[in-house]
């Protein structure tokens, strides 16, 4: 069974049809707001098809030493895709405040959440 991972603040209802859906979910952290297991601390073993999010979750606050590139680094160092949160039409900001690290991060709209994490889980 996969399991998704998700960072606090992800729409309960996606994560309710995806646990009626049979597949797990696990709350992970930015290190910062202790909402679950750590992000950087994931592992094959855990056997996560994927980590989503909004993209607040991700981005720094002024003086905050991690950034985008070390959580995204560590998902896709374990081969874990990361979908942020992001409404369509803010997208190409979204794409310029990631830098050259936008292209390791799926993208999606709040809409689409649930379909395209159950189309990686499966």
């Amino acid at each position: 069974m996969a399991t998704i991972g998700y960072f606090e603040g992800t729409d309960p209802l996606v994560l309710t049809r995806l646990v009626l859906s049979g597949i797990e979910t696990l709350p992970v952290s930015n290190g910062y707001d202790n909402h679950g297991r750590y992000v950087m601390h994931l592992t094959r073993h855990d056997n996560i098809a994927a980590v989503v999010g909004y993209l607040h979750k991700v981005m720094p606050a002024a003086g905050v030493p991690l950034g985008p590139r070390d959580f995204i680094t560590a998902c896709r160092t374990q081969g874990i895709p990361l979908v942020l949160i992001v409404p369509r039409e803010d997208h190409e900001t979204a794409c310029e405040l990631l830098g050259d690290v936008a292209e390791w991060v799926a993208l999606v709209d709040p809409s689409d959440v649930f379909n395209q994490l159950l189309a990686l889980a499966r």
